[in-house]
């Protein structure tokens, strides 16, 4: 069976309602006036023909307590079993109290009288549409509590063995060192059989310290003074760093034009976010592919995007994607991303994941707008700027 297509799979911007009743008349009536106010509808004639709808997902259902396979009482829990998140209203005829009960053992969160007037179908939609983001939120909020609870977790640990492992790794190092000047002072022919372990010894060894940098950060992100970023030679930046290995995989890395000026942060650790961000957009993408940066306005937020054209990240990996430890790389460490979360957390950010207008993933850095300052160019013309034209 296919699963139910989650709410955030689809857009945001046309709350779906499904409508369910035997009466074709009723059902176009419903349709074209939800239609025409915004929502986008689908309608059903059964509890069979719900279910089936149900697989595509929903906010609101509208479901009538007398159809012809069975009773809408019994179709409600179901439909909220298919899709958690969404909200059942019943429409009944019978205005009695026995009607209210039944829609609350049901678990609907309201019930209509047929017929209903228009503006009380829209009051009731709307409230039910509250509920639903209520819903949403508070999944969100419980995802995020228990990555912070992981990461606070992991940083504890990691900052008591971090000592314990670099003393160890500096003497092996040293060692190393020593052991390579004297089988340099050997005659040539003998050092090639000794040289080629030592420096891939050494090379793990340098593995191992970046690791182990990446625990360190982790663990105590350093303070940073916040200053005003310019987004334009930011994203530049990171794609002159970047130039060479998208070359070397055949990658198109792209900047879009935008209007916004400056963020306020630390410009080498935001930097450090956009080449992590932009290293896992590259391996994603297929040779021939693109990985493009772009940056908007969003309220009183910026948003900084990294879009790729590879396969996108599955549902179950979208949801773990930011905790300590979890990757889907061999050798990969787990904590690129859950440093990149902590530094967007420092400077008062987001970080999320979507699918893309590229064909692959997108994922997002929201930045709020620091009082006093403007984020992007007003389209008003004003004074000149210093250097402009």
């Amino acid at each position: 069976m296919k699963p139910a297509r989650t709410p955030e799979a689809r857009t945001a911007h046309r709350p779906r309602v499904l409508v369910v009743d035997d009466n074709a008349a009723l059902l176009d009536n419903m349709a074209e006036l939800l239609g025409d106010a915004g929502y986008e509808v689908a309608t059903a004639t059964s509890c069979a023909g719900a279910l089936e709808r149900a697989r595509d997902g929903f906010d609101v259902a509208l479901v009538d307590v007398r159809l012809p396979d069975g009773e809408g009482t019994s179709l409600a829990p179901r439909l909220k079993e298919r899709v958690p998140d969404g909200e059942v209203v019943l429409l009944t005829g019978l205005g009695m109290l026995e009607a209210a009960v039944a829609a609350v053992h049901a678990g609907a969160c309201a019930y209509l009288l047929k017929p209903c007037a228009t503006p009380e179908l829209l009051l009731t939609l709307e409230q039910a549409l509250r509920q639903v983001r209520l819903h949403r939120e508070k999944r969100e909020l419980a995802r995020r509590a228990q990555v912070t609870e992981k990461l606070a977790a992991v940083g504890t640990l990691t900052a008591g063995l971090s000592h314990e492992i670099r003393n160890p790794l500096n003497a092996a190092a040293l060692q190393l060192t020593v052991l390579e000047r004297r089988v340099r002072r050997l005659e040539e022919g003998a050092q090639g059989p000794l040289l080629e372990p030592l420096l891939l010894v050494r090379d793990e060894i340098r593995r191992l310290n970046h690791i182990l940098e990446d625990f360190l950060q982790f663990a105590r992100p350093r303070e940073f003074q916040s200053d005003a970023v310019e987004v334009a030679p930011l994203l530049e930046r990171v794609r002159s760093l970047l130039s060479g290995q998208a070359e070397q995989r055949g990658v198109a890395l792209e900047v879009e034009p935008t209007r916004v000026m400056a963020v306020r942060g630390d410009e080498e650790r935001l930097r450090q976010v956009l080449l992590n961000l932009a290293l896992n957009a590259l391996q994603a993408a297929p040779p021939g592919g693109r990985v493009r940066f772009s940056a908007s306005p969003r309220g009183d937020e910026v948003a900084l995007c990294v879009d790729d054209s590879g396969p996108g990240i599955p549902a179950a990996v979208q949801a773990r994607l930011f905790e300590p430890f979890f990757t889907t790389k061999a050798g990969g460490s787990g904590l690129g991303l859950s440093i990149v979360h902590a530094i967007v957390t420092q400077h008062g950010g987001t970080v999320t994941v979507e699918d893309g207008p590229l064909g692959g993933a997108r994922l997002t850095v929201q930045l709020p707008v620091m009082v006093g300052e403007v984020p992007w160019e007003d389209d008003v013309a004003g004074p000149p700027r210093p250097g402009g034209a």
